[in-house]
């Protein structure tokens, strides 16, 4: 009988531990998109943009499932888009808390050939490693309600690592980087985060990619109705986030004003993109841009056509630091929150934010910062007026520029260019020139105006192919409020 009872007991064990539910499983139940959660909760401070993407192409930040296949190597926080695996990579930047005193001087920095300011706030600590989709598989964003201490306790909570942490003037709270040493996915993550109250935005770290498709004179001033020999940004500021640029090109000569670098740690390898972006706002001599005199403030956040979010809003503090008038952001990548407050905010402090529509394909998802509200979105024309067959389409594009085979200035001297990148170039540099003309014109009366002037192209009124039409300068100078 006892030699019975024991094997009837050991029966009823092997069933208990069969159906015992681990901790992970449990974790899993809680995955999801992030940005539909907070839409759902009404937590989301982009509320507006929950109806705005239409197709909800941008929601995949919480999403994150098995990896896909085709990893790229990050040289520290970079996907490049010509990797070569075998040679070994760079290492990568991490932050460390700003100063308590933050800088407060907006006055133009040195001049072109000077030196370039980099954030105190950056150190080498993370090993590079293997990316797939569109975010950075083992981290997350979040903003903070609470300090040093509170950050910390999070970490500790939910196992997480500190990879980095500064306050963010534009975010208005303090941006951490979590780093998940154990595996989970990044959706598991960011859903166990969104029951701590003091997690106050959660976000995949996003990587982003500029939009250059290259390929006769600069046919832009003619279709865009800017009379060369008038043209003139003159002392009027503008920001750009870019590549690295080579400021010994001729065509930058006295027009930089001031540089940041937002991964110091990171090489330099490419500098054309930026350097056709900042010619064509406001280049000099033969490579004339649409702006001469325009005062560029230049931040590098891109290395082999990448970036991610972290490296972006650092950025984009740095240029809201500057007194711009201007922000142009020739990249393009998936919805962010984080991006989307930035831009708000950005947009609240007064400052023009122009962005690439993106150069992915009619069926391409929405490109974002491009698709968020208060961003002006540009697309693509050729020198007849045609759309660019690379560019994206859908409701959120709101104008068309030259931006199809143009002469640029680049690294290497010149180039003949392609993308939604340098349309948007040719529009932050129109811009620049209203400014100049009406300084008092506001974000609101300058988007207003560039809307009721554009040259309608193919369907009756705003497409989704060309937004409200070609640019065109003459007029939009000519609207009155």
């Amino acid at each position: 009988m006892a030699a019975e009872a024991a094997l009837r007991f050991a029966a009823i064990l092997a069933v208990a531990m069969t159906i015992a539910v681990p901790a992970s499983a449990q974790s899993k139940a809680a995955n999801g998109d992030q940005t539909k959660i907070d839409c759902r909760n009404g937590t989301n401070a982009a509320g507006a943009n929950c109806a705005k993407d239409g197709n909800g192409a941008g929601d995949n930040a919480g999403g994150a499932g098995p990896a896909q296949a085709g990893a790229v190597f990050l040289p520290a926080l970079i996907v490049d888009l010509f990797p070569n695996p075998v040679a070994p990579p760079a290492p990568a930047p991490t932050p460390r808390p700003e100063p308590a005193t933050p800088p407060g001087n907006n006055q133009a920095g040195p001049p072109a050939g000077g030196p370039i300011i980099s954030p105190t706030d950056l150190i080498a600590v993370q090993p590079p490693r293997a990316v797939t989709g569109d975010f950075v598989p083992d981290e997350v964003l979040v903003t903070v309600d609470g300090d040093a201490g509170a950050v910390q306790q999070i970490a500790a909570s939910f196992g997480l690592e500190v990879r980095s942490q500064r306050q963010s003037r534009l975010l208005g709270t303090t941006l951490v980087r979590f780093g998940i040493p154990d595996g989970r996915p990044v959706g598991i993550v960011l859903a166990q985060l969104a029951a701590d109250g003091r997690t106050q935005r959660r976000e995949a770290n996003h990587i982003y990619s500029l939009q250059q498709a290259a390929g006769i004179v600069n046919y832009a001033f003619d279709h865009i109705t800017l009379d060369a020999k008038q043209a003139s940004g003159e002392n009027v500021r503008v920001a750009v986030i870019d590549t690295g640029i080579d400021d010994s090109n001729p065509a930058l000569a006295g027009v930089i004003a001031a540089q940041f670098d937002a991964m110091p740690d990171v090489p330099i390898e490419k500098r054309d993109h930026g350097t056709s972006v900042d010619g064509l706002i406001a280049g000099v001599g033969a490579l004339e841009g649409m702006a001469p005199g325009a005062r560029i403030y230049h931040a590098r956040a891109f290395e082999g056509g990448k970036s991610t979010m972290d490296v972006i809003l650092s950025a984009l503090d740095w240029a809201a630091e500057q007194n711009v008038s201007i922000i142009n952001m020739s990249f393009v990548g998936p919805k962010n929150d984080l991006l989307g407050a930035a831009c708000r905010n950005a947009r609240a402090l007064g400052i023009v934010l122009v962005a690439a529509a993106g150069n992915n394909g009619p069926k391409a998802p929405y490109g974002y910062p491009a698709a968020f509200d208060g961003v002006i979105a540009v697309t693509a024309t050729d020198a007849k007026d045609g759309l660019m067959p690379q560019a994206n389409r859908g409701a959120y594009v709101f104008i068309s520029a030259p931006g199809v085979e143009m002469v640029a200035p680049s690294g290497a001297g010149s180039d003949v260019v392609t993308g939604t990148s340098f349309a948007a170039a040719i529009v932050s540099g129109a811009i620049a020139n209203l400014i100049h003309a009406s300084p008092g014109r506001t974000a609101d009366d300058i988007e207003k105006a560039l809307s009721a002037t554009a040259k309608d192209l193919g369907p009756k009124g705003r497409d989704n192919d060309f937004g409200y039409g070609l640019l065109d300068l003459k007029a939009a100078e000519a609207a009155k409020e």
